[in-house]
């Protein structure tokens, strides 16, 4: 799908219209991003409430995550078909109730199949916003839109396991765990009558073609390699994980062949033919995927390994959040002098974190102290940073402009599809090694994290020389 000119036909947005817009889509991206991040500190409370085995904690994000970034693309042609406006609305009504259907679930099997159902109506929620905001507000108001985009979501991502430990700890109404997914209903139900209220109006495009076969190819594809990971590494490598691993493999090729000859593919073909973009495409996967598991691990060995609560586990992460910060500032500050050179710069601070991560726990071990782990997460937080910000404007470099919503949106899915993994298959190798102590565990799972790290600093020279200003 190439993108048409619809603000030739929508009139821009006053300034109260634009910040009244931009609080709208900030809320509907910040339940997005707390809600896939908030079971990292609540997985080992919902386990144990529920009686689950630690298959839970792994389809906890993985759920979420998957259901989102394999619909993500899908969402937004549904959006650009039909009208993105109503399918906001649509998307934030139904995100309101599987967040209370997850809240009120009795077992882990409902509570996961609500996650699924979250992430089904993210992806009709979340792409929406980006597309109104491009087609309504004036171009001076959607750079400085942008611009605020990188640092808001960078918190919003920490934000989660911050009020997640709160949350459980507050025990408010003795509900325990369950309100981490029942504020949704405050949250989403305000950002809601917002959206009735003040979310412009975009007109359609009939003519917009969705490939849905496409679309169910890549769901099956990724569940099979989810589940894989996650069934062999918890009940061994047998034949139901290798079939599964084997579907998922054999599925994706199909679906790589069906992109290739469709006449509307998810992907323009021309941007998987641009060495850049495709560059920023492997480096996000690996990156997001090695972030997302590296905080649910963390969390994991603080509670599980240090005996920390979870309102004690969120404190712990606030030197993360303020690197977060900081590492967004320097990547927008610096983000079109630098280009590739900062994304290189982020993974090296990352790689820092990870470093100093390794060297406090094989010291220390259970007695790691608040500094160690202080100083840690602030290298991890400032690297994940400038990473999160200027990685894809860098992969967008080299790309034309009229493919830059598609590249972007592509982008975007393949974060979240890279949470899904990551959470899955950290979390999986940490668990596997869990039984043999939570240091030797914890331990290998950071030297898995130094070794990707490594491997995208490899990639880095292929992305392009220059990047854009804000990702469009």
């Amino acid at each position: 799908m190439t993108s048409t000119a619809t603000t030739a036909v929508t009139p821009s947005l006053s300034t109260k219209g634009v910040w009244l817009t931009l609080i709208v889509v900030l809320l509907a991206d910040a339940m997005d991003l707390i809600d896939s991040t908030i079971t990292n500190v609540a997985a080992p409370s919902i386990v144990a409430d529920l009686g689950a085995d630690e298959n839970v904690i792994k389809w906890l994000g993985a759920a979420y995550a998957l259901a989102l970034g394999s619909l993500l693309v899908l969402g937004g042609r549904i959006g650009d078909k039909y009208g993105q406006r109503g399918t906001f609305l649509i998307g934030m009504a139904g995100f309101v109730a599987a967040s209370a259907a997850a809240g009120l679930a009795l077992s882990p099997e409902m509570l996961v199949g609500a996650r699924v159902a979250q992430g089904v109506f993210g992806a009709f929620l979340i792409p929406q916003g980006m597309a109104i905001m491009t087609a309504t507000f004036p171009k001076p108001a959607l750079q400085k839109a942008f611009s605020a985009f990188a640092p808001m979501l960078g918190v919003f991502a920490v934000a989660g396991p911050l009020l997640g430990g709160l949350l459980i700890d507050a025990n408010l109404f003795g509900l325990e765990w369950r309100p981490v997914f029942l504020i949704n209903l405050v949250l989403g139900g305000f950002a809601l009558v917002m959206a009735v209220k003040f979310l412009p109006h975009v007109p359609p495009r009939p003519t917009t073609r969705i490939d849905v076969f496409g679309s169910v190819l890549l769901v099956v594809a990724l569940f099979g390699v989810l589940f894989g990971l996650i069934e062999g590494s918890s009940s061994g490598w047998g034949t139901p994980a290798i079939a599964s691993l084997v579907v998922g493999a054999i599925v994706f090729a199909g679906f790589v062949w069906r992109q290739a000859r469709t006449p509307d593919p998810l992907l323009p073909r021309t941007l998987l033919a641009n060495r850049g973009f495709t560059a920023g495409l492997i480096v996000g996967l690996l990156v997001f995927a090695g972030f997302s598991g590296l905080m649910y691990v963390i969390s994991l060995f603080l509670q599980l390994g240090l005996d920390y609560s979870p309102t004690q586990t969120s404190l712990s992460l606030i030197p993360l959040t303020l690197g977060i910060m900081g590492g967004s500032g320097i990547a927008a500050a610096l983000i079109v002098k630098l280009a590739r050179r900062l994304v290189m710069l982020g993974l090296v601070a990352m790689l820092a974190g990870v470093g100093l991560m390794l060297v406090f726990v094989t010291v220390a071990g259970s007695d790691l102290t608040w500094w160690q782990l202080a100083i840690a997460t602030l290298f991890m937080g400032l690297g994940a940073g400038i990473c999160f910000s200027s990685i894809f404007n860098t992969a967008l470099g080299d790309v034309d402009a009229h493919e830059a919503g598609s590249a972007s949106g592509s982008l975007s899915a393949v974060q979240q599809v890279a949470n899904g993994i990551g959470s899955a298959l950290v979390t999986s190798i940490f668990l596997t090694l869990l039984p043999g102590g939570d240091v030797g565990a914890v331990s290998v799972t950071l030297i898995v994290l130094l070794a990707l790290l490594v491997a995208c600093l490899l990639v880095v020279p292929l992305l392009p020389r220059t990047a854009v200003a804000e990702v469009e």
